[in-house]
């Protein structure tokens, strides 16, 4: 089988994350949005994205079945999608989720001239950065179902202290005097994944694969580190893709952090305002700042982003692609950051 995953107005809106990606690229949960309906459908996937982006991400010329990339799958959904026939279009409201035709007309306004089927359920879509923290619990458990069902753990080190049972360890991953806390949602340990001496995890979470732990980590609930990455000091509510790294101690929460991203030693960003006041993020599309509806916000962090040593990020702060952070970040530099693109972002104390 074979679908294509096409993106829409969410592309515009996730920017910067979506600047280097079509939106079904993104991860949270464990896997990325296109290896769910991948592993649900059995399925190769393809891309229908912006011109750019096509020339890394292509299009499968002979799928008839294309799915609106920023929604994330689940068993109500899959149904409705399945037994969509050719020439059909699934929508809730206004909202594109699926449609199949054998055409070969790739535009995605053919979509006008389809017979529209209303959907009825709900469902998790990706529209904002900061809904990658926080709808990352309930697609981690999703995954993690997806991924362990009917499948047993691998055996860790009887050196560390286990809460509650439940916890899956893929071939070749390790740990040493540590604890493991599940009693608040699932931990998942991918292939080839380390766990240093003396990390302190909870539940849910999910360490993918080859990518390690440092000793005296403290990694809270809701957290994703995705693959060949490494991390430590503190980590709350967070998502990193993958090749990044946040090595050293610090805090990094309520936070999305992307692929080639380096934060520095003893950097932290803040994710709660002084007045507990609602956070508000920059918006590429309406150039101006946009409420979240959110008393937690970190750090939102595009591709290719890094931060010196001792980098501290206001609440609510978003680096765009290639930004280069150093010292403090303050609002009058925000602006700056976040259109980074190649820009470097300096901020010197008097």
């Amino acid at each position: 089988m074979m679908i294509n995953l096409f993106d829409d107005s969410a592309w515009t809106s996730l920017r910067p994350l979506s600047f280097t990606r079509p939106v079904a690229d993104l991860r949270i949960g464990i896997l990325t949005i296109a290896q769910k309906w991948e592993k649900h459908l059995g399925a190769e996937s393809g891309f229908l994205t912006i011109t750019y982006l096509a020339q890394k991400f292509r299009l499968l010329s002979g799928a008839e079945l294309f799915i609106n990339g920023s929604i994330c799958p689940d068993e109500q959904l899959l149904a409705a999608i399945t037994n969509l026939k050719d020439g059909q279009c699934l929508k809730k409201d206004d909202l594109i989720i699926a449609y199949k035709t054998n055409s070969g007309d790739l535009d995605i306004h053919i979509t006008d001239k389809l017979q529209a089927i209303p959907y009825p359920g709900d469902f998790i879509r990706i529209s904002v950065p900061e809904d990658i923290f926080r709808f990352n619990d309930i697609e981690l458990r999703k995954d993690f179902t997806l991924l362990t069902k009917g499948r047993s753990s691998v055996a860790l080190s009887n050196t560390n202290t286990f809460i509650g049972d439940n916890i899956f360890a893929e071939e070749g991953a390790s740990a040493e005097c540590s604890s493991f806390n599940s009693l608040n949602g699932p931990i998942y340990l991918g292939n080839n994944t380390s766990v240093w001496e003396g990390c302190h995890i909870r539940g849910s979470f999910a360490l993918c694969h080859d990518s390690q732990i440092k000793m005296g980590a403290k990694i809270y609930g809701q957290t994703t580190i995705g693959p060949y990455s490494r991390v430590g000091g503190e980590i709350n509510n967070a998502v990193i893709w993958g090749y990044s790294s946040k090595g050293h101690e610090g805090y990094l929460g309520n936070a999305v952090m992307g692929q080639w991203c380096n934060i520095g030693a003893d950097s932290n960003n803040s994710n709660l305002k002084n007045n507990y006041a609602e956070v508000r993020l920059w918006d590429y599309e309406k150039e101006n700042f946009r409420k979240t509806g959110l008393q937690f916000c970190g750090l939102i962090m595009a591709d290719h982003a890094k931060c010196g040593i001792n980098t501290m990020f206001n609440t609510g702060t978003v680096a765009g692609v290639s930004a280069n952070i150093l010292d403090q970040v303050s609002p009058e530099i925000l602006f700056l950051i976040s259109h980074g693109a190649g820009h470097r972002a300096l901020k010197f104390i008097a």
